[in-house]
């Protein structure tokens, strides 16, 4: 779950410099059925911003795994010290899983490192109650993709008095991959789209309640589009 914007038009909502949040999700999703925790940090300062966000998968129906079944985390690196609306860009995203389909079947497997970066265009209004970024990203995946690209858009609003938040996201970017349908079957796909659009009911300035649905097509070895809700919960430290 990229959640880089979302969680700076959050921040700067409530007007905060320093800002940490933690979120748990349970996922609806077809043979998912788990929940999701997240760890966000965002640190503005005179050179831009620094971010990173951690997420634990807690099993799921496909993974067999009782426990944490998916580790991943991004850190990000918005360089800007001018007053021009457009930032660079730096990247890093990593992870691994593992799986349990029987006595004495597991296994472990890597999200294979990516490096991006590239120029960042952010629009906020005067309020700071909706705003739009759009990124351009080189992006070099280790051992998989040495000259790949990301657009990323995000967008937020505020609204009914910040009582609600509408945000989200959407990544499309080129990856080969062996993705797999319904019986099983392989193919190749050579790009990736994933979109998490999220509504948030802001209850205090600290506690949000609210969910997200994951839109995604050839994600995670997946053949073809694929649709993901979640519940969620999240404190604003």
């Amino acid at each position: 779950m990229r959640k880089l914007i979302l969680f700076i038009s959050f921040a700067s909502f409530f007007l905060v410099a320093n800002s940490q949040n933690v979120q748990l999700h349970y996922d609806f999703g077809k043979d998912r059925k788990m929940f999701t925790s997240t760890v966000e940090m965002f640190k503005p300062d005179s050179w831009g911003n620094t971010f990173f966000f951690v997420d634990f998968d807690y099993g799921s129906k496909s993974s067999g795994v009782d426990g944490v079944s998916l580790a991943y985390w991004e850190i990000s690196r918005e360089l800007k010290f001018w007053e021009a609306p457009i930032a660079f860009h730096a990247e890093f995203n990593g992870g691994f899983g593992q799986f349990n389909i029987g006595p004495n079947t597991n296994g472990a497997y890597t999200i294979n490192n990516a490096y991006l970066f590239g120029p960042s265009f952010s629009w906020n209004n005067s309020s700071f109650t909706r705003g739009f970024t759009l990124q351009t990203l080189y992006k070099y995946i280790t051992d998989k993709e040495d000259a790949s690209f990301q657009i990323t858009g995000v967008w937020y609003m505020h609204f009914l008095d910040g009582k609600f938040t509408f945000s989200g996201f959407a990544d499309f970017w080129k990856e080969d991959n062996v993705v797999f349908d319904d019986n099983g079957n392989t193919s190749n796909a050579k790009f990736v789209f994933l979109t998490e659009p999220q509504i948030w009911y802001n209850t205090t300035k600290n506690l949000s309640l609210g969910g997200e649905i994951e839109i995604s097509s050839n994600f995670g070895g997946n053949k073809g589009f694929m649709v993901n809700p979640t519940l969620a919960v999240k404190w604003q430290f």
